[in-house]
């Protein structure tokens, strides 16, 4: 009799907990989805006047959310490559320096006895000219350093016919390009032609530092500003852009980011390691799921969509503001289309909780406390 009234106790006791919430680390699915419900309602019915949308991350619906608009990517234009010939453009600013052989024996730019005049260090003015004695007022901009050897040597050759001329240049400003930050050596570096590129200069500043996040190349041409990630740059030559002189660049780290909550193996922020982040791989980047507790047909991806981009029609835009993406990473169906969802920076990735942990929960103190009532 007393046995019996132990188990009775027991049973009770266990009832009890039953009724109570064990805790947890997430929602259950269902109540994360949960909305609440009028009187002769369906629970159908009663999602579709919900404030928030659902789309199951399928084969048929990834067409359909693809055409929906980007969120917070703000991505910038970029300037495709435009191959340039490998010679310099003098520019007002430059420094040119002047030689000229004269072989004649009473020379005019020489002294006695001298056959070579140096006339050095002549920057182009702004008009594009430089003064040469003998030869007055001469224009170089816009020229090739060999077009303006020639155009001299010819001037030269009017009153010295003899003349031979020999040509160097320095770049000044209007041939440079800054590399202003995110690089070993930041500094303003000459152009040495016209076809020097992106990757070029970067290499010039040493590259960039070890352990920048998916860093993101920044170009900024006058008023204008382009940007691009660097991976980019390495996997398609035709982006690596041609530069012009007063061209700033700077490296910076991704900013993007989305997070992770829930039964996730890691509850945190995350930013973008690299241009391109799907569903797939945001589980692989967050540890997937917790094995223990977590439900893997309830993966729910939550974005918020601007209220501009709400249609009534789904195939231009999301029908809610709020939406959220069920994935089931139990089918083939649902690990494929995971891997061609695009994460939007600001997405939610939430893990939720499986209700069969707190059911062996429930069941494993009920064997406790049958145990213990078995031995009153």
């Amino acid at each position: 009799m007393t046995r019996h009234r132990g188990a009775l106790i027991a049973l009770v006791m266990a009832l009890g907990l039953t009724g109570c919430a064990l805790p947890r680390g997430a929602g259950l699915q269902s109540e994360v989805l949960a909305v609440a419900q009028e009187a002769g309602q369906t629970p159908e019915q009663a999602l579709q006047d919900a404030d928030f949308g659902v789309y199951s991350v399928t084969r048929d619906s990834l067409p359909l959310i693809a055409e929906w608009p980007a969120v917070g990517l703000g991505g910038l234009p970029w300037i495709r490559r435009q191959e340039q010939p490998a010679s310099l453009l003098i520019a007002p600013g430059d420094v040119i320096s002047v030689t000229v052989w004269d072989a004649e024996q009473d020379s005019l730019l020489a002294g006695p006895g001298q056959r070579v005049a140096q006339l050095q260090d002549m920057q182009v003015a702004s008009g594009g000219t430089v003064f040469l004695p003998f030869v007055g007022e001469i224009r170089v901009a816009g020229m090739a350093q060999n077009t303006a050897r020639a155009r001299i040597e010819e001037r030269y050759a009017e009153t010295i016919p003899s003349a031979q001329v020999q040509l160097s240049v320095t770049p000044g400003r209007a041939n440079t390009a800054s590399l202003v930050g995110g690089v070993v050596n930041p500094g303003v570096y000459p152009l040495a032609d016209r076809d020097v590129t992106i990757l070029g200069l970067l290499a010039m500043g040493g590259g960039v530092p070890p352990g920048m996040t998916n860093p993101q190349v920044r170009l900024f041409r006058g008023e204008d500003r382009y940007g691009i990630a660097l991976d980019r740059l390495y996997d398609d030559p035709g982006l690596d852009t041609t530069l012009v002189g007063g061209d700033r660049i700077i490296v910076e780290g991704e900013e993007r980011y989305f997070l992770s909550l829930g039964a996730a193996g890691s509850e945190a922020r995350h930013v973008f390691p690299q241009d391109h982040v799907t569903a797939l791989d945001a589980m692989s980047i967050i540890g997937g799921v917790a094995d223990d507790r977590a439900d893997p047909q309830g993966v729910l991806i939550l974005r918020e969509y601007p209220v501009a981009a709400v249609d009534a029609d789904p195939t231009r835009g999301p029908p809610r503001s709020r939406m959220v993406f069920t994935i089931d990473l139990t089918t083939a169906d649902g690990l494929f289309s995971a891997g061609n969802l695009r994460i939007m920076p600001g997405d939610l990735v939430y893990a939720t909780e499986s209700p069969l942990p707190a059911a062996r929960g429930v069941l494993g103190l009920v064997g406790t406390l049958l145990g213990i009532s078995n031995q009153i």
